[in-house]
């Protein structure tokens, strides 16, 4: 496994990565409106915004993508591998590379994590600070934990 920094001309391959587990995993944990809430969110636009930034990379594995992670500032904006992956410490690698990379400038890493993702996160020394919600269509509502890590615990991460 490698992680690297994404070019623009892996922008569909991420698109994929992205819109395969979320349509796989999310519909397990969230009412329909979400899933397209989620599938609607990373755009190509939007994942051509953080190939630009510089923070959005892409973890190889045998010359194929199988997973992305991005950040904005001390912010872990996504995590996604794709669910024929997951579970063999591919999402663990991503949020090393990533942490490692925040912990260059920052003290605390903040995300915003899913349903799914709430006991990895708290089993990498997240703590839940607060909870943020979004109305969607149809009356539903989006409910996810905003939690951070202090970055004394990033610098013991293998």
């Amino acid at each position: 496994m490698n992680y690297t920094s994404a070019t623009f001309d892996m922008a569909d391959d991420i698109q994929n990565v992205l819109h395969t587990a979320i349509e796989t995993i999310y519909p397990y944990y969230y009412p329909k409106e979400v899933v397209d809430f989620f599938c609607r969110h990373p755009s190509k636009e939007h994942i051509l915004n953080g190939i630009a930034s510089g923070n959005m990379g892409v973890l190889m594995y045998n010359d194929m993508i199988v997973g992305t992670g991005c950040f904005d500032d001390n912010h872990i904006t996504g995590v996604h591998v794709l669910p024929a992956y997951q579970n063999q410490g591919c999402g663990s690698y991503i949020m090393n590379c990533l942490e490692k990379e925040i912990s260059k400038t920052y003290d605390t890493v903040i995300l915003d994590a899913s349903f799914p993702a709430v006991c990895l996160y708290e089993h990498r020394g997240y703590k839940t600070v607060g909870h943020g919600i979004c109305e969607l269509e149809n009356d539903a509502k989006l409910v996810y934990e905003i939690m951070e890590k202090n970055g004394r615990i990033i610098e013991n991460v293998d």
